[in-house]
């Protein structure tokens, strides 16, 4: 833990102290039990308990679940036919730690909010911002992070696999939050289970939610205890984290600091052209793509492929590779994202040729309904392998809709390729297995030879006539 507070500098005094004196007369004895009760005083100070001995400091925002504070333990009580409770503090924070214990009986789910929000203009009010889930199901996403409201899941634990047990059902479990700056790292039982970098929103009020339930769980219970927040310089009293928990950003068109120490780096800077060109070309589309407010966009031009600007490609090549990129797709959308493109095999018409993850409006598109088995779909490895949760097995694949943002995660290793869409895998493949080469034998690329085993290729944004958008795109080579 960082600590250069005035206290920790009394408590290492006292340290100091001891290890350089004989403790031979009293005088010296008290001065360090002085100290000791200084440094003792100082870090109660530090801490604020959120649950005294009313609720005065709390209001109830949403539905009709009940909240009852005693002997120090704020119970949640679900009810039915009522959307979700929030109990909120009437104080709002920017930058903190939070600790509380909490108990849930394991047939229902709960949250913490924070800096989160209720105003009258967006959705009459509803409760909105993130949300450290307390989740007992098999599903197991503690400590996950959810924008209530808005942007659904920001750090599902299926990044996190070692996080699925941080979670205790039956007993009560102890919570920390970190939020500092544009980082939000949680802990449940000691064990770090999210790493989040957003900058939507910087501060709001916390809340404790009484989920929404079917009429059989009405009556269930969520408890709170030992509630406590650190405002005063919490920078200087975090954990180190835990390097295996990866990092998930959001930061627009910019790479944070720890991407930057792990090697990432942008392959669209938000702004240009450079480092990409076109996949028939030796420069970059002069019509058909725009670059605005921080996105690369490809026009409407009526739903065929690469007969307006036509795909583009990085001037690089990547071979073993990480890369991710936030995407939006418009009604009835069709495009994709490629890799192993080799533009010399195609300089007919149609696209470029290469692996590709299909981005597609599943509801309306007719691409959807070919191919087999749903392998034209929206995450399927394209013509080939069709996508289905493998992350959170029964779950499906997770979607958060139309004209909103949607993270893409290929990753790229020793032949070994997984497909991510919104944080959880929908796709993996060796690209030099049997199977693989069965595949590809009976379909539309069984003419090119050698189809996604080129040892590099280039990366692709596919212009199908479709209006997509695309930001925040970054790769690391592994």
């Amino acid at each position: 833990m960082k600590v250069q507070s005035a206290n920790a500098l009394i408590f290492k005094l006292a340290a100091f102290t001891f290890s350089i004196k004989t403790m031979k007369n009293k005088r010296q004895t008290a001065l360090v039990a002085l100290l000791l009760l200084l440094a003792h005083l100082a870090c109660a100070q530090e801490w604020q308990n959120l649950i005294g001995d009313n609720l005065n400091n709390w209001k109830k925002l949403g539905g009709n679940g009940t909240y009852e504070l005693q002997n120090g333990i704020i119970t949640g009580t679900t009810q039915k036919n009522t959307p979700n409770t929030f109990l909120v503090t009437r104080q709002e924070y920017s930058d903190f730690i939070l600790e509380f214990d909490i108990w849930v009986d394991p047939a229902i789910n709960t949250g913490v909010q924070i800096r989160s929000h209720s105003i009258e203009s967006y959705q009459n009010g509803r409760v909105h911002g993130y949300q450290v889930e307390i989740d007992p199901s098999p599903r197991a996403f503690s400590g996950g992070i959810y924008d209530e409201a808005r942007r659904l899941w920001m750090y599902p634990i299926s990044r996190n696999p070692k996080a699925h047990n941080a979670f205790k059902n039956g007993v009560w479990n102890r919570v920390r939050i970190e939020a500092i700056g544009p980082s939000i790292k949680t802990w449940i039982n000691g064990i770090q289970c999210a790493d989040l970098v957003d900058d939507m929103t910087g501060s709001g009020f916390i809340g404790l939610q009484v989920h929404s339930v079917a009429e059989q769980d009405a009556g269930k219970h969520v408890k709170w205890k030992n509630m406590r927040i650190l405002t005063k310089n919490p920078q200087n009293y975090t954990r180190e984290t835990d390097p295996s928990v990866p990092q998930l950003s959001y930061l627009i068109n910019q790479l944070s600091d720890r991407e930057k120490r792990e090697g990432w780096r942008l392959l669209w800077d938000g702004k240009t052209s450079a480092g990409w060109r076109g996949a028939k070309l030796d420069h970059f589309p002069t019509s058909g793509w725009n670059m605005e407010n921080g996105e690369l966009s490809v026009a409407e031009t009526g739903g065929a492929e690469s007969a307006a600007g036509g795909d583009i490609i990085t001037v690089d090549q990547f071979a073993n590779f990480e890369l991710e990129l936030q995407f939006m797709l418009t009604e009835g959308a069709n495009s994709g994202v490629k890799y192993f493109v080799d533009p010399q095999l195609n300089q007919g018409t149609g696209s470029a040729i290469g692996c590709e993850f299909q981005l597609l409006d599943d509801q309306r598109h007719p691409d959807a309904k070919m191919g087999v088995n749903g392998n034209r779909t929206l995450g399927a490895l394209y013509d080939l392998i069709a996508p289905e949760n493998l992350s959170i097995p029964g779950r499906g694949k997770q979607f958060k809709g139309l004209n909103v943002w949607n993270n893409l995660r290929i990753v790229s290793k020793n032949g070994k390729v997984e497909h991510w869409l919104n944080n959880e895998k929908v796709v993996e493949y060796d690209r030099f297995s049997q199977m693989f080469r069965a595949l590809v034998a009976y379909s539309k690329y069984k003419d090119w030879k050698g189809f996604g085993q080129w040892p590099k290729g280039h990366i692709l944004l596919q212009d199908h006539g479709n209006a997509v958008k695309f930001r925040s795109i970054k790769i690391r080579e592994l």
